[in-house]
């Protein structure tokens, strides 16, 4: 069986062609071109031919392997497309908040127009829910050389305020409440929340419920350096299975 049906099914993606609209190109019937794309019928050498020579795509290209999008693209200037004409991934444009905005974010963080100011994070995140980007600008969320540093950057999803105190004790959240925009980990207590810090030198943060103006969930973190994978005690037991490898070899 040919890659006829699954190229010319790919091709009517790229130029946004129907089915009925790629059949009549070529005095189809919309059934007929269905039952190529599905696999049930093979094409007449005259439709492969026409096709072919349409597209300026070679017999062999469309017949013997499946084509990839940027293949088709080069093909012909009948296949060159407009942004608007390519099917593309909605990302979620994440408003990011940076050291030099965190004072002002504090200030207007409810103000529309400020928050469509912020620079945006484009991330492949679901675009029906609400998230905020944070840069890290302290040393708060680091213990014995791990966590967050400064220039981290991590991605908050929107809490609201009935499922605050539902969160699993040691959830890492950002919480914007009085004047301050604080990244911790977050405790209920039967008067509210503790924000507790990953340094053990800072003091915890007691927080009633109603000073919470917003929180977000910290659900993915952006390194600005390569984080640790391994430790040592796992770096010295794969060398001693590498040796016991060798051994058994010789």
């Amino acid at each position: 069986m040919s890659f006829f049906g699954k190229n010319i099914k790919k091709i009517r993606g790229v130029k946004g062609l129907s089915q009925q609209a790629f059949a009549d190109l070529f005095d189809l019937k919309r059934g007929t071109l269905g039952a190529y794309e599905e696999g049930r019928s093979e094409p007449k050498i005259d439709t492969i031919i026409n096709v072919a020579n349409y597209f300026s795509i070679a017999i062999d290209d469309l017949l013997t392997a499946e084509l990839t999008v940027n293949q088709l693209l080069r093909f012909n200037d009948k296949l060159t497309l407009s942004p608007e004409d390519l099917e593309r991934d909605q990302f979620a444009e994440v408003p990011c908040i940076t050291e030099r905005t965190t004072d002002s974010y504090i200030e207007y963080y409810d103000n529309e127009a400020f928050i469509n100011d912020l620079p945006k994070l484009s991330l492949p995140l679901n675009p029906e829910k609400d998230f905020r980007g944070f840069t890290v600008n302290n040393l708060e969320m680091t213990s014995h050389d791990k966590g967050l540093y400064p220039k981290d950057v991590v991605i908050g999803e929107k809490v609201p305020s009935s499922v605050i105190k539902k969160l699993n004790n040691g959830t890492v959240v950002l919480c914007l409440c009085d004047e301050a925009l604080i990244l911790r980990r977050l405790y209920s207590t039967p008067k509210g929340i503790v924000l507790r810090a990953d340094h053990k030198n800072l003091d915890d943060i007691k927080i009633s419920l109603k000073d919470v103006r917003e929180m977000w969930r910290v659900r993915y973190v952006f390194f600005r350096r390569m984080p640790e994978f391994s430790t040592d005690f796992e770096d010295k037991l794969a060398f001693l299975e590498m040796q016991m490898r060798e051994l058994r070899e010789r």
